[in-house]
């Protein structure tokens, strides 16, 4: 039973050349109340996308690992205040003038540990001269090696002190193969997969996998050439998914497909199931940390995703105090706790799946057509 809003704001961008194809889910309580697999997943040979497409998630990811890090407190395996040096005793940045401050789990779940991607940083900066990698490209280095590099860096801020996207949580991921006692593949299977029962999600796929395509906008495949960003370049490489000896990276790694990822948020929305704890839930959700989106609009971040304030609720169409995040390769989720809606919006198209018109027009769409009951 479609949402009609949704489903026009879906082939609307189809039939614009904004995206190529996109599967979109919306559930409350646990329900599947909207499915929609649209366009194309490659363009080239006008295969088309189906619910079962996978996607590489990119930050997407994120949720996971933060869902897998507080599934480990929960047991005692972490701890959020303590000097992660407990579990990796290697991982000893430093700020600018040499003191070694605490990092601590709670400072990677909200992107306060003074970290930073390479992307964003400007050319020639240590992460450049490190060659570090932000989890999107094909190298030949372990988690660990690529650990030690960011490890090396200078912290851009006194942790805890102010809210900069970083590789964070790929830190999180080596503390949670650290924790485990595994690889992140092994632990990302025992305390989210097979709870769940899930069947996609992984660091790499078989080539035979129905993979989308990854596009640009203007519809351009992706290729292993750097993209120009305004500040320094973003390295991709579409084929790093069929890789399996690639290192696995708990912010931007994983692929799935959207039924998946659904079915995790689901688990979370309702208040976490065999996952957590629902008074960890709620503490998920709170934002702890406040992120300036421009001079006038800021909202806030909590452990594992942006929580939707006032400023940013017409901006992105959700309600306040929504949970949501996306993905650059073209991604976006939200969780609204109130009514404990998901809407799942995987696209292979980058930006406009993630940062465009798109994802504020589905999730807006969807909205409005659950609180005036529209099913068609």
């Amino acid at each position: 039973m479609p949402l009609p809003g949704a489903t026009r704001a879906v082939d609307r961008a189809i039939a614009d050349r904004r995206i190529a194809g996109a599967v979109v889910l919306v559930s409350r309580d646990g329900e599947l109340v909207h499915e929609q697999a649209a366009g194309m997943a490659d363009l080239e040979s006008q295969t088309p996308m189906t619910p079962t497409t996978v996607f590489r998630l990119a930050s997407v990811t994120k949720p996971v690992t933060a869902v897998a890090t507080m599934h480990l407190v929960e047991q005692g395996a972490l701890d959020l205040t303590s000097p992660i040096t407990h579990w990796l005793p290697d991982f000893r940045p430093t700020l600018a003038d040499g003191s070694e401050p605490d990092v601590t789990v709670d400072h990677l779940l909200t992107h306060t540990a003074g970290l930073a991607y390479r992307k964003a940083e400007p050319p020639g900066s240590d992460y450049d001269r490190l060659e570090v990698s932000d989890g999107l490209d094909r190298t030949d280095l372990t988690l660990a090696e690529n650990l030690a590099r960011i490890g090396r860096t200078t912290l851009r801020a006194l942790p805890g002190t102010e809210f900069r996207y970083s590789l964070a949580y790929d830190v999180l991921g080596a503390l949670i193969a650290a924790a485990t006692g595994t690889t992140l593949q092994r632990a990302f299977h025992e305390l989210i997969s097979e709870p769940l029962r899930l069947h996609s999600l992984g660091f790499s796929v078989g080539e035979r996998t129905p993979v989308a395509t990854a596009y640009s906008d203007g519809l351009i495949p992706i290729t292993d050439e750097p993209i120009p960003n305004g500040i320094n370049v973003s390295r991709y490489s579409p084929e790093r998914i069929f890789d399996p000896t690639q290192w696995p990276s708990g912010g931007t790694g994983a692929a799935a497909h959207a039924h998946d990822i659904r079915s995790i948020l689901d688990t979370v929305a309702l208040g976490g199931g065999t996952l957590l704890r629902s008074s960890t839930v709620a503490e998920m959700y709170a934002g702890r940390i406040s992120q300036e989106l421009t001079p006038t609009v800021r909202e806030s971040f909590g452990r594992g995703w942006a929580v939707t304030s006032p400023d940013t609720s017409p901006l992105l169409g959700l309600p306040v105090h929504a949970v949501h995040w996306g993905g650059v390769y073209g991604h976006s989720w939200s969780i609204d706790p109130a009514t404990r809606t998901v809407v799942v919006a995987l696209t292979n198209t980058t930006p406009e799946g993630m940062a465009g018109a798109f994802p504020t027009d589905v999730a807006r769409a969807a909205h409005v057509d659950l609180a005036e009951g529209r099913l068609d």
